[in-house]
């Protein structure tokens, strides 16, 4: 999938396709290259002879999904700097922690698309769909319209993890400045229009990694000895369905909850527990999963009480799993070492000059300490679109979640 993107990614491919000016001639020529593309789909046209699949993508969460609101904050928590970024369409770092693109960046791209068979097991590369941070924006309403990304990296469920690095904004701080966002929209547009916008728009939630790694994990204020694992997945798990309340009450309707990546298998954890031939840590996997399933039962039973919304949980440890065990077959020759780091793993220290990059990411599983890849992220956006390669999305994935009339 990453390489046949790549094959429509020169920035002139890119601000074709999202200014609608894309040839004919263009479009038979990407249907070659990537076979998951309906062959009905060469027939686009401009931007505004068909509506959006969505109004508009908003994202809330930590590093996994962080586009550079950090950028503006003080914290050890940035990726400003290259090799950050090397292999983004810029060639730029953009704040994000990755080589290149994020999960959202190819999510994102749906409601711009023109035709839904395009949309189909397909994310197109379109640069003008890659969602403003929050604190990256001028704060006009054309710049919020078709989305905002209010992730920051370092943010927890809980307000205190990651403190230890820097400024970051929490998710419930992130919640508010979502709803701040929806007041400019009913000041700008009035209230049933804003509203109308809201409860159509996809709201897409990636967090809980740090509330592990740098609160539970480091027994911070003796954690450890207040909550076992389960209670603290249950805390962590009550936590987020408050905030999904929450965003409920503003009008929100579509959410997608992503679960929680094996840390375990990180390269800072094989560094720091010594694995032996790469092994993963299960006592830290085995918490990840019990969060997952924490999390997976809240969103069903979320859906039980708000029958009118459409809240969908993703497993990421299943779909990461899936592409370690099955790593051949998905192209990855490197699956304990990241391609950027020092020590054991490359997993004592993140990445902070070029000089510490391997020369190809894709064929690495890992690029930093604890982040994947562009070409990890490229399949496990698949899989929430359509559960193309695994599925773990339940109820629905998010390209069955946007085909739902309102109820």
């Amino acid at each position: 999938m990453l390489r046949q993107l790549r094959a429509m990614q020169s920035p002139q491919e890119l601000k074709n396709l999202s200014s609608g000016s894309v040839h004919i001639e263009s479009q038979s020529q990407s249907q070659r290259q990537s076979p998951m593309i309906s062959p009905s789909s060469s027939s686009v046209g401009s931007p505004n002879s068909v509506p959006p699949l969505v109004p508009a993508l908003f994202i809330l969460g930590d590093s996994s999904v962080d586009c550079g609101t950090n950028n503006y904050l003080g914290t050890f928590a940035r990726a400003d700097l290259l090799p950050y970024g090397r292999d983004f369409d810029t060639h730029l770092p953009t704040g994000r922690f990755c080589n290149g693109r994020i999960p959202v960046d190819y999510l994102g791209n749906f409601h711009f698309l023109l035709h839904s068979n395009l949309c189909s097991n397909y994310f197109a590369a379109s640069g003008a769909s890659l969602r403003t941070s929050f604190l990256g924006q001028g704060g006009a309403i054309e710049d919020m319209i078709h989305g905002v990304n209010y992730a920051s990296a370092g943010a927890g469920i809980l307000f205190s993890s990651g403190s230890e690095l820097g400024q970051h904004i929490s998710l419930t701080q992130q919640i508010q400045q979502a709803t701040d966002t929806f007041q400019q929209f009913i000041l700008g547009m009035g209230e049933e229009a804003a509203s109308d916008l809201i409860s159509k728009s996809v709201f897409y939630l990636s967090i809980g990694t740090n509330d592990y790694i740098h609160y539970y994990l480091r027994n911070v204020s003796r954690v450890q000895s207040l909550y076992l694992p389960w209670n603290f997945n249950q805390l962590l798990a009550t936590t987020v369905k408050q905030e999904l309340k929450n965003l409920y009450n503003a009008s929100v309707r579509k959410v997608v909850v992503m679960g929680l990546a094996p840390i375990g298998c990180a390269p800072h954890y094989l560094w720091q527990y010594n694995s032996k031939n790469g092994e993963c840590v299960e006592v830290i996997n085995d918490m990840i999963m019990e969060f997952n399933f924490a999390m997976r039962y809240m969103v069903e039973e979320l859906g039980q009480e708000l029958l009118d919304a459409n809240i969908t949980f993703c497993n990421t440890f299943e779909g990461s799993m899936d592409i370690l065990e099955n790593h051949e077959h998905y192209g990855f020759e490197i699956t304990t070492d990241a391609c950027c780091g020092l020590g054991q793993y490359r997993g004592w220290i993140m990445c902070i000059s070029p000089e510490m990059a391997c020369n190809n990411a894709s064929n690495h599983i890992w690029w930093d300490q604890f982040h994947p890849t562009e070409a990890v992220n490229a399949i496990l956006a698949d899989n929430v679109w359509s559960g193309l390669h695994t599925k773990m999305c339940y109820p629905m994935n998010l390209q069955d979640m946007i085909a739902l009339k309102a109820k």
